[in-house]
C-alpha cells in the first residue's frame, strides 16, 4: 500500500517564548514493512540541529526555534509504501536488548486488577499469550474518545474500563511484562479507524518480543496485528518515553496545542 501522510502539530503561547528546544521521532522506522520515499520534516522559524539513531533504531531530530515567538508550527509530509508481515518486525536494526522492556514505567506500573488479569490468561505458547494477551485488554476497555486522558495511567484505564489506543497500549505492556514477555509501546500512523473511516490522528500499538520470532505488534484498540494499514515510527517504554515530539519552551504563560493528521491510499 502506497500512503500519503500530513501531519501538523501548532504549539500556541500566552506569552511569547524565547527559545525551544525540540527532539523530533518523527521519521518512519526502517524495517521489511515499510520503505520512505519522501518524507519532509520542517519546523517553523527552527534550525535544524543533528540527528542520530538511537539504541532502539529509531531515528531522532534536533531542532531550536529562537524567539521571542508566540506559535510554532511542525509540518511533516511523505510518502511511504507499506506491506503486511504479519506484525512482525523483520529487518530493523537496533541494539537495546529487548529483556530492558520488561521493567515498568510511571505509566504502565501494576496495579492489583492488571495483575489479576495478567494471572487469568493463558496461551499454548508465547505467541498465543500474546495474542491472548491483547485480546484480554480489548474485551477489557472499549474503545471510548475523550474519557481519558495523556496522564492516563494503565491501572486507571483498566478500572474505568473505557479509553483509546494510547490506554489499550499501556495496558498491553504492563501485562504481558507481568508475564515475562519483554513489551514496548509504539507511536506511528493507521490508515483507518475501528469503523473503517479516515483516521484523523496518530496512532499507537504495543509490540511484544517472543523468543525465536523477535517484535510482534499487537493493536488491542483494533483487535489485530499492524498491517499495511500502519506506519510506525518509533517505540518506548510508554506515550511518553516514545512520543513523536518531545521539547522544552523557555517561557512563562500557558501552551496549548492543535494536531492534524491525515494519511491518504494513493494509486500504485
Amino acid at each position: 500500500m502506497r500512503l500519503k501522510i500530513s501531519h501538523e502539530t501548532v504549539y500556541r503561547y500566552g506569552q511569547p517564548i524565547r527559545n525551544l528546544v525540540q527532539s523530533l521521532r518523527l521519521t518512519p522506522s526502517v524495517f521489511e514493512g515499510q520503505k520512505t520515499h519522501e518524507w519532509q520534516i520542517d519546523v517553523s522559524g527552527g534550525v535544524k540541529g543533528p540527528g542520530f539513531r538511537d539504541g532502539a533504531g529509531d531515528w531522532i531530530e534536533g531542532w531550536t526555534v529562537r524567539g521571542p515567538v508566540d506559535h510554532v508550527t511542525v509540518r511533516i509530509s511523505g510518502r511511504i509504501d507499506t506491506r503486511d508481515t504479519a506484525g512482525v518486525l523483520r529487518g530493523h536494526r537496533e541494539m537495546i536488548h529487548p529483556l530492558t522492556y520488561l521493567r515498568d514505567s510511571p505509566a504502565t506500573r501494576p496495579d492489583d486488577a492488571l495483575r489479576d488479569l495478567a494471572q487469568s490468561v493463558e496461551g499454548t505458547d508465547r505467541l498465543d499469550l500474546a495474542h491472548q494477551l491483547s485480546m484480554s485488554v480489548s474485551d477489557r476497555i472499549a474503545f471510548r474518545p475523550g474519557v481519558t486522558h495523556t496522564g492516563t495511567t494503565a491501572s486507571e484505564a483498566l478500572a474505568l474500563g473505557e479509553g483509546v489506543c494510547q490506554d489499550h497500549t499501556h495496558a498491553l505492556t504492563a501485562i504481558a511484562r507481568l508475564c515475562g514477555l519483554p513489551a514496548r509501546y509504539v507511536s506511528g500512523y493507521l490508515h483507518s479507524t475501528i469503523d473503517g473511516q479516515a483516521h484523523d490522528a496518530a496512532h499507537a500499538w504495543a509490540e511484544i518480543h517472543v523468543e525465536g520470532l523477535g517484535w510482534v505488534g499487537f493493536d488491542a484498540a483494533n483487535r489485530c496485528c499492524p498491517d499495511e494499514r500502519y506506519v510506525r515510527l518509533g517505540s518506548g517504554l510508554d506515550a511518553a518515553d516514545a512520543a513523536p515530539i518531545r521539547g522544552v519552551a523557555l517561557g512563562t504563560g500557558s501552551e496549548d496545542m492543535d494536531v492534524s493528521v491525515r494519511v491518504e491510499e494513493m494509486a500504485q
